[in-house]
């Protein structure tokens, strides 16, 4: 199964995640192979860490809630909240496979939650930009509650198209890079 989770910082966490940079990487490390996607987002100063995504492929939803709930930082304090949803990968690679590679061009964390019926089922046209796509799920996987992707986009408002704007109650769109050692 594959999950979607997203850390959300607390005000004024930088120094804490600074702190535990190197523990967090460590505990992602042991996730290695788990692992589709991942890096943080930032504030719209661009520099300022706002929170930090991580697609995963594990067992079941518990294990997914023990990945998000034993990470450091949430364990220190460092997140606000956490979004944990199941996830489908419609592109079938991780974010290594990226054609694109890991730099070069703006990049962003597209998140639309919605409900009903389910929308942004088919991956775009235009998938060379795309870096995960997937529609966002209940535990069950039953339900679409929703979509994510993170894509390469000129802008934040060409990145918001690559969802449906009148299917979700709200799209976010954040800056957003390759996570990991370098």
């Amino acid at each position: 199964m594959e999950f979607f989770c997203y850390h959300r910082d607390r005000p004024d966490s930088v120094t804490l995640r600074d702190q535990l940079l190197e523990a967090h990487w460590s505990y992602m490390d042991g996730y290695e192979k788990e692992l589709i996607a991942r890096g943080p987002t930032f504030a719209e100063d661009g520099e300022t860490p706002s929170g930090s995504v991580h697609i995963v492929a594990l067992p079941d939803p518990a294990a997914a809630r023990a990945f998000a709930f034993d990470e450091p930082n949430y364990q220190a304090g460092a997140y606000r909240d956490v979004l944990i949803r199941r996830w489908r990968n419609l592109l079938g690679r991780t974010m290594w496979d990226f054609p694109g590679g890991r730099t070069g061009g703006n990049r962003y964390l597209v998140l639309g939650l919605g409900s009903g019926e389910p929308a942004d089922l088919v991956v775009p046209p235009d998938r060379d930009d795309l870096i995960a796509y997937g529609p966002l799920l209940s535990d069950d996987g039953a339900a679409w509650v929703g979509t994510a992707a993170l894509v390469r986009a000129p802008d934040v408002d060409s990145a918001r198209t690559v969802l449906t704007r009148d299917r979700y109650a709200d799209i976010e769109v954040h800056d957003w890079q390759f996570g990991g050692r370098r």
